[in-house]
């Protein structure tokens, strides 16, 4: 090695050994990237691609700490491409024709493709992605833009079309776990052996939300925590002083778990807005799955408000789409909003009444027969011998109701039983409307 590189791998060892835990750890290879085995299985399209050293454009789209950065270092150094890295936090259009002219003199002197990282790129302006067009189009450069926002909808449509779309995902806890444990003994790159016991390690993997750059900062904080109060060991309390706030007892796998989620559903059905409120933000805190916090409101919309606010249906699935479309932190707010919605709704449990009525009738009617006149009498043969003949449309009375048959021969029942509650005491009045021109009985 010559003095001058000898020079500048001292220099590259000493910004080495001063960055954060998260950078040092980064992987160096697809084989230590842990997570992301939809993309990284033997035969996925990404990994075909990487290995093959044949990068296309792409946008990758995940949430933080999934492994953007990591990807798009990979995706460089495996085609042996040049790697330039931009923030559109802070970048404009005059870096970009930059890191393009740089790109454009690489190409014409045969040094070969730059690949760009285009950290945030929804933060870039229609203006500034137009820019990056003639670069991508002509293939001056790889773009690989990352964004923890739906790119359909912050990107323009010229750079979707000429890009593959990826999506990471959040790391699930047993995989963060796994990061922990490899940087706590890592001697080269990581904090050289220390030890951290189960409950830390169980809290820090469960509580950074599959955010590994969040859980390698966390931890080294922890790691100093411990070796300023003479321990050897990462305790919990580490743990809890790095995170800047108290480990919620939660186990999102045992009774604790049950419970909480019990309690959320009940305080709801039950119409308290302060407990609701309490129980989902200790789900929130102690690490759940939002989408599983979503789901159960989802249910309880129609299970226990029902048609006394059909709304309520409608605000807990946009809720749910919020949870997919923007993630926590801020999903906290959509959810908070459809929670006191749904604990402040009127309740009806018509619809969990009815279903479960309808499923004892079918149950008890098995093979009960069409009335001929509802058949489908698709072909003449059918209509001859009267199936599909004789229905009337109720579309040509008045009313829009025409008394006739509908239930199958035998099953006289009423399986619906509106509550006067909320809106759905004006359903209940349309109902007797409607038995009265049909003449049932409820």
């Amino acid at each position: 090695m010559t003095e001058p590189d000898l020079f500048s791998e001292q220099r590259a060892q000493r910004r080495r050994a001063n960055a954060p835990l998260a950078a040092r750890m980064r992987p160096v290879s697809l084989d230590e990237v842990v997570g992301q085995q939809h993309l990284l299985a033997e035969g996925a399209a990404f990994r075909t691609m990487v290995e093959a050293g044949k990068p296309v454009s792409m946008i990758l789209w995940g949430p933080p700490g999934s492994g953007k950065t990591t990807l798009a270092r990979l995706v460089a150094s495996n085609s042996g491409a040049r790697f330039e890295q931009l923030s559109a936090t802070s970048a404009g259009v005059k870096d970009v024709r930059e890191v393009l002219a740089m790109a454009t003199r690489r190409v014409e002197e045969d040094q070969g493709k730059t690949v760009l990282l285009l950290d945030e790129i929804h933060r870039f302006t229609k203006a500034q992605q137009d820019a990056l067009l003639p670069g991508v189009e002509d293939g001056i450069v790889i773009l690989v833009g990352a964004t923890t926002e739906n790119p359909f909808f912050e990107v323009n449509s010229p750079l979707i079309s000429r890009s593959t779309m990826f999506r990471t995902e959040a790391l699930a806890p047993q995989e963060v776990a796994e990061l922990i444990t490899r940087a706590a003994v890592d001697s080269v790159r990581g904090l050289g052996g220390v030890a951290i016991d189960e409950d830390a390690l169980e809290a820090l993997s469960e509580r950074v939300g599959g955010d590994a750059r969040l859980a390698m900062n966390a931890l080294e904080v922890a790691a100093t925590l411990a070796e300023g109060r003479g321990g050897d060991t990462i305790a919990l309390d580490d743990v809890t002083e790095a995170l800047q706030r108290r480990v919620i007892r939660y186990d999102k796998g045992g009774d604790r778990h049950y419970d909480v989620i019990s309690a959320f559903i009940k305080s709801m059905r039950g119409s308290d807005v302060d407990a609701t409120l309490y129980w989902l933000h200790t789900m929130i805190g102690a690490g759940e799955d939002p989408k599983f916090i979503a789901r159960r409101m989802v249910i309880l919309a129609s299970e226990d408000v029902g048609l006394a606010d059909s709304r309520a249906l409608g605000v807990a699935v946009d809720a749910f789409r919020a949870v997919e479309v923007i993630g926590l932190p801020e999903a906290a707010y959509a959810l908070s909003h459809a929670a006191i919605y749904l604990a402040m709704a009127p309740k009806s449990n018509s619809v969990a009444t009815a279903i479960t009525a309808t499923r004892d009738t079918v149950q008890h009617t098995p093979g009960a027969d069409v009335p001929a006149h509802l058949a489908s009498g698709a072909t003449s043969g059918e209509r001859e011998m009267g199936i599909g003949v004789g229905y009337r449309y109720p579309h040509d009375d008045p009313a829009g109701v025409i008394p006739q048959q509908y239930l199958p021969d035998g099953v006289d029942t009423s399986l619906y039983h509106p509550s006067d509650a909320g809106d759905e005491a004006a359903v209940a009045d349309r109902l007797r409307v409607i038995d009265e021109i049909l003449g049932k009985h409820r």
